[in-house]
């Protein structure tokens, strides 16, 4: 019986507006806004008959006056819940790319220009439920929890809007359908193996004062740290002299896919996610190389880490 209704609302959602992905920003205006009664307002509507049927039979004028003015309350509540969605607008949609199997937060920013506030807000999308009220600006934000399955584009589908609001009596939504895919990355390997080509270059920086070994002595200039002055050397010479240091410098670490042919298509995937993780944890200067597609880095911080994980998210299927 639950199947079966839930195929019946399915059904009856397709003919719901909008049909098809639209950009944003979206205002909702009054031909896409549904109301219909709520399980109280139908109890309330049916007290409201039995009322105003035993006035007529009882030939009771004040108890008709109170079943007519609660009816016309009802349907200004009507009225009502249907302004609390119109003229609400959806300006934009964002949500922090999150590895498969994460949850991901869908962030609705709304915005309403006719000064009037709208309270208790509901987002439904697939079972998830956010609420949201404008403040005093005009502004809100609706949070909506989203599970992730699998790596690529995500494309939430359609989101209903409604409120019960002022008194819970009807129930008025709307749907909006944002052309605007979410990018889920891959998920990383769990505990890879260590970064490969982990060798230590010839050459070495000089670096000033972080270096580990002496490398040579020079004359001093104006706001070099005094700590850095030798002063037992320039004591001899007669001048101050200062110690320059330098410091091995790591190879950058190239994350190549044709070196996991052992590894399943997914799994080689996971697996360089969980390299791209780890020498990001590191500060290791990585490359990425991915068959068919130009070598990212070498490089690393939050742009480059987004890049390998898009770059690797976005791979056709197996």
């Amino acid at each position: 019986m639950r199947a079966a209704w839930r195929e019946l609302r399915t059904w009856l959602e397709s003919f719901e507006r909008p049909r098809a992905p639209e950009p944003l920003p979206v205002r909702i205006g009054r031909r896409r806004i549904y109301v219909l009664p709520t399980r109280f307002g139908l109890f309330y509507a049916l007290l409201v008959m039995a009322m105003g049927l035993g006035a007529l039979n009882y030939n009771n004028n004040p108890a008709l006056m109170l079943a007519l003015l609660l009816g016309a309350a009802g349907l200004a509540s009507l009225i009502a819940s249907h302004l609390q969605l119109s003229g609400l607008q959806i300006d934009a949609m964002s949500a922090e790319p999150v590895a498969a199997g994460e949850t991901s937060w869908l962030r609705l920013a709304l915005s309403t220009r006719d000064g009037r506030r709208r309270r208790g807000l509901r987002g439904d999308l697939d079972g998830a439920v956010g609420w949201a009220g404008t403040g005093e600006d005009g502004n809100a934000e609706l949070a909506l929890p989203v599970p992730t399955h699998r790596r690529g584009w995500l494309d939430p589908g359609r989101i209903r809007l409604s409120t019960t609001q002022p008194l819970g009596l009807a129930r008025a939504w709307s749907r909006v359908w944002p052309r605007q895919p979410l990018l889920v990355y891959p998920r990383a390997e769990a505990h890879p193996p260590p970064l490969p080509d982990t060798g230590i270059d010839a050459q070495r920086s000089r670096v000033h004062p972080q270096g580990e070994e002496p490398h040579q002595l020079r004359a001093y200039r104006s706001g070099d740290a005094p700590r850095s002055i030798a002063w037992k050397h320039s004591a001899r010479r007669d001048t101050l002299v200062v110690r320059e240091y330098e410091r091995a410098q790591q190879q950058d670490v190239l994350l190549d896919w044709n070196t996991l042919r052992t590894l399943g298509y997914e799994a080689r995937i996971s697996r360089l996610a969980g390299w791209v993780d780890l020498a990001e944890r590191d500060g290791r200067r990585y490359r990425l190389r991915l068959p068919g597609q130009p070598h990212l880095g070498p490089g690393r911080g939050p742009e480059h880490h987004h890049a390998c994980l898009r770059a690797l998210a976005l791979l056709p299927d197996a």
